[in-house]
């Protein structure tokens, strides 16, 4: 293994791609370079909040490494790591469909990139480590809650078999920054932090984008627009390292190497998302600029995973026109890809790369249904309805608002038609599918309007005298129809009650069922051991089907820990999400007392990234899911249907 002082740095990229010859560190255009070099900017007082062991083994670091006071000094941003180089990227971004020209790594820093014992090459980089040159009106800095989330969704996510940016450690410090967490003009001074960040690149489709020439629509254009040259060594660069067989294929022909590299992108692009959807994530802001090259889940900010199913699902609050909503996300990310053959298109004709797209939508079709089949414990046959079987579980959840991730995963306790006791076992997993069903109070507060009565009456007045600027302005049309549709439903659903929705949910749940087992049934062959089938179907099952995710409230819940200095949430929520698949390891040593503040409920939304979070009972419904009900600091149980009060969470 490797110490600090001895990782093996080999910085290529800052080889093979052009840096800025200006020395200044402070917010300008970057034009004629890929990279800006950089300086430490130190915090007070670092401090280890987390560290994932897995991460750090990347880089040959063990645990003595990790447990040394120099730990801190050097992934705080404070010292040097010897070999090291540091720079901050630059790249442009499309947000919200709109070109937004020059961006960069506002609060992140290159370290370099180290090479392994195995030869595997990784970028590290800090990020929150202070201000650069691509910083605009911002500190550079990250904050407590923003780093534990992003710090830990990076590992929950590779260890649900993602690929994904890794995250070696959270780093926090007594330097404070100024937020004003609620937009409210009552700014607060919260921590500064720092998390280190591993991944084979960062190049991101923005990468690309710094040689867009001017945008009609935003009246911008990239910081170096028409310089071909640059932008054939950062292809050149990019497939000869991350696409090496491409490379090799087509050592001659620039023009066919590059299109192999495009539909390699969109290839590993359409598998990413189709992995998202299968597990209900929601990344929040999929602009360009958040779109990894080498096809892995890149910067963590206001993401999400669903609780109660919904397609329409938004998690970041801020995004009023539902652009980065659940269901749109496969479209969105074919969007992006057509964005980046739009900036690569000095190299390779633009047409040419769009004429592909279609390839995207196979490979996505392909990869979820493959997925999906999995889910369900359909292995033996590919039927022609199983997509409308999986499109009618998806809708069932979606009319009960039943928990996401609890539903897929109670379903490998059903017995093959046939087997001994299967009746039981349908009857006990209707009743576990309606327990996971919202209450007719939790649906009533879904469909409560949010908007304020002042803003529906404006929209409302331009929806008749101007929908062009309504639908350039809070949403415009999406949002405004959002919101009727809620009043509408708000008044179908004032005389609800439990009794009258867990009837209808029972019903619309024994018929789905009833499908489901009769779709089972042709699993089973004459000759069939159903034991050893039952075996099977439950072990493929519960590899696809996580136990755990990092749903918003247990991230809360161990922010608002950490916060008071008690970093322990931190590490045991690491640990669950190291298992999520598994029912049989030891988790013991993740149980906590609950807190004195249990049931506390608090918001935080911001620039950094926030979540509301609280406390509440676990069902005792849940507990059949649960071998030992592993609980957190709150003293809820981490698989346990979500408390009231995850309705209101908000992040932004």
């Amino acid at each position: 293994m490797a110490s600090l002082e001895s990782l093996n740095f080999d910085n290529l990229v800052l080889r093979s791609l052009p840096i800025d010859s200006a020395e200044e560190i402070q917010p300008r255009q970057v034009k004629g370079a890929c990279f800006s070099k950089m300086k430490l900017s130190p915090v007070a007082n670092p401090d280890t909040v987390a560290v994932s062991s897995s991460a750090l083994r990347l880089l040959d670091l063990d645990e003595e490494q990790w447990q040394r006071a120099e730990f801190a000094e050097y992934f705080g941003g404070n010292k040097l790591l010897p070999g090291s180089q540091l720079a901050a990227h630059c790249y442009c971004g499309h947000q919200f469909g709109y070109f937004a020209g020059q961006l960069g790594d506002g609060a992140a820093m290159y370290l370099g990139e180290v090479v392994n014992k195995a030869g595997k090459r990784w970028e590290i980089q800090l990020k929150g480590s202070g201000l650069t040159p691509y910083s605009r009106q911002a500190d550079g800095r990250k904050v407590l809650r923003s780093s534990i989330r992003e710090f830990l969704c990076s590992e929950a996510m590779h260890h649900l078999g993602i690929s994904t940016t890794r995250a070696g450690c959270c780093i926090t410090s007594d330097t404070k920054v100024i937020r004003d967490v609620f937009y409210s003009g009552n700014p607060i001074r919260e921590k500064a932090t720092v998390i280190l960040r591993i991944a084979p690149t960062f190049i991101r489709f923005g990468s690309f984008e710094i040689f867009k020439p001017l945008d009609p629509m935003s009246g911008r254009q990239g910081p170096s627009v028409g310089r071909k040259d640059i932008l054939d060594k950062m292809l050149d660069y990019t497939i000869k390292t991350f696409y090496p067989k491409v490379y090799e294929d087509h050592p001659e022909d620039t023009g066919a190497r590059n299109l192999a590299f495009y539909k390699e992108v969109m290839r590993l692009t359409a598998m990413l998302v189709a992995e998202w959807q299968c597990v209900g994530f929601c990344h929040g802001v999929l602009n360009t600029d958040n779109m990894s090259i080498a096809g892995a889940t890149i910067d963590y900010g206001p993401f999400g995973f669903m609780d109660a199913y919904n397609p329409d699902h938004i998690c970041n609050t801020s995004d009023d026109g539902g652009r980065y909503s659940y269901k749109k996300q496969p479209e969105i990310c074919r969007w992006n890809l057509g964005k980046l053959a739009e900036a690569i298109s000095m190299s390779l004709p633009e047409q040419e790369a769009k004429a592909e797209l279609p390839l995207y939508d196979e490979c996505y079709q392909r990869h979820y249904m493959e997925k999906m089949r999995k889910k369900l414990g359909l292995l033996r046959v590919a039927e022609d309805d199983d997509k409308a079987l999986i499109e009618s579980f998806l809708d069932t959840m979606d009319q009960t608002k039943a928990d996401f991730t609890n539903c897929f995963r109670c379903l490998s306790q059903l017995l093959l038609p046939g087997t001994p006791g299967c009746d039981d076992a349908k009857e006990k997993i209707l009743e576990y599918l309606v327990s996971q069903s919202c209450t007719a109070e939790e649906l009533k507060k879904a469909c409560k309007p949010q908007m304020d009565p002042r803003e529906m009456q404006m929209m409302m007045m331009l929806m008749q005298v101007n929908p062009d600027l309504l639908s350039q302005l809070a949403g415009g049309h999406q949002r405004l129809l959002r919101e009727l549709q809620k009043m509408e439903q708000a008044e179908e659903l004032k005389d609800l009650t439990d009794a009258k929705k867990q009837e209808t949910d029972r019903g619309k749940w024994s018929a789905w069922l009833d499908t489901y087992y009769v779709r089972l049934a042709k699993e089973v062959t004459t000759d069939a051991n159903l034991e050893e089938r039952n075996q099977e179907r439950s072990k493929v099952m519960n590899a696809n089907n996580p136990k755990f995710v990092l749903r918003n409230y247990i991230a809360q819940n161990a922010i608002n820990a950490a916060e008071k200095g008690d970093y322990s949430e931190v590490q045991r929520v690491l640990k669950m999400l190291e298992t999520p698949y598994s029912d049989t390891n030891d988790l013991e040593s993740l149980a906590a007392k609950p807190s004195e503040d249990e049931g506390a409920s608090t918001s935080t939304a911001d620039e950094d990234s926030g979540a509301t979070a609280g406390a509440g009972p676990s069902s005792a419904s849940n507990q059949q899911q649960t071998s030992t009900a592993v609980k957190s600091c709150t003293g809820l149980s981490y698989d346990s249907k979500p408390p009231e009060w995850a309705a209101n969470l908000q992040v932004t």
